[in-house]
């Protein structure tokens, strides 16, 4: 028979018996449950979190198996976000999963953020028609927003606070074209671009055609970084940076790059890093 208290008593110590309560009660809302969406949910449903609102559009497909939670031979073909909410319900059958199994949409967005303490966006790297919304919507909602990247052997971590810097004014997207726009996001997530230094083969890196590679260790990486953050924002343990802090562990390299951007996009530090990934890219 199952008991909240047994399953995740060995939380304690790291966190109070109050405050594995207050993980129970708590909503977060994962936004996309593929490479890094799907090892949040996993990370979180250990964690004792008591209700999540799910989404995701897609199928498993062989093409995800070196890096996605709940992607095998039994789950292939199946939703995405029906797979991680069996996990989830697997792990803590009192859970309350919402699920969104067509996507987001500028029509659902209110709906999908209803009663949620806070957003980890995982969506694609270049659904960057709808992130601005998703983010707009969580800033008029007072709902913080955990955005975290794998890259290569590592991971990165923004937050998106209420009161702070807003995610138009940090990544720069009005306007601008779908390449642009994919461009941003990554100097956003990585303005060192450490891991520019290891990539292997870059001929298989098109944001044209929308290819990006892809480590599974990044992943689990991300998930790490983003249940930390969502953990202190849900407890109040401590304070949490802010965009525009961002903060890349890569293990590959061994070290830890905190970055401030004031500015956001419009920082020449910024400006640099963008120029850097174009001629990579050999758009000029």
């Amino acid at each position: 028979m199952f008991d909240y208290d047994e399953a995740f008593s060995r939380n304690l110590g790291w966190l109070t018996p109050d405050e594995q309560t207050r993980m129970r009660r708590a909503r977060v809302a994962v936004a996309g449950m593929g490479g890094a969406g799907g090892v949040h949910v996993q990370g979180l449903a250990r964690l004792g979190v008591g209700a999540f609102n799910l989404t995701d559009f897609d199928h498993f497909e062989l093409a995800n198996f070196n890096r996605q939670a709940g992607a095998a031979m039994s789950t292939i073909g199946q939703p995405k976000v029906e797979v991680m909410r069996a996990f989830a319900l697997d792990v803590n059958p009192e859970c309350d999963v919402r699920v969104f199994g067509e996507g987001l949409n500028a029509g659902n967005l209110g709906d999908y953020l209803e009663g949620v303490d806070v957003l980890i966006d995982a969506i694609d790297f270049f659904a960057n028609d709808l992130r601005p919304l998703l983010y707009q919507e969580a800033r008029a909602r007072g709902i913080p927003v955990v955005c975290s990247a794998p890259l290569a052997a590592g991971a990165s971590l923004i937050v998106f606070l209420p009161g702070g810097m807003p995610f138009e004014a940090y990544f720069g997207f009005d306007g601008c074209d779908d390449v642009t726009r994919a461009v941003r996001f990554l100097v956003g997530m990585s303005p060192r671009l450490p891991q520019r230094h290891y990539l292997a083969y870059p001929e298989i890196v098109d944001f044209v055609k929308r290819r990006v590679p892809s480590l599974g260790m990044g992943c689990q990486f991300t998930a790490g970084m983003a249940a930390t953050a969502t953990m202190k924002l849900l407890l109040g343990r401590g304070p949490v940076a802010g965009a525009p802090i961002t903060h890349q562990y890569d293990a590959y390299l061994g070290r830890h790059y905190r970055c401030w951007r004031p500015g956001g996009y419009r920082n020449p530090l910024q400006k640099l890093a963008e120029r850097i990934v174009i001629s990579r890219l050999d758009m000029e």
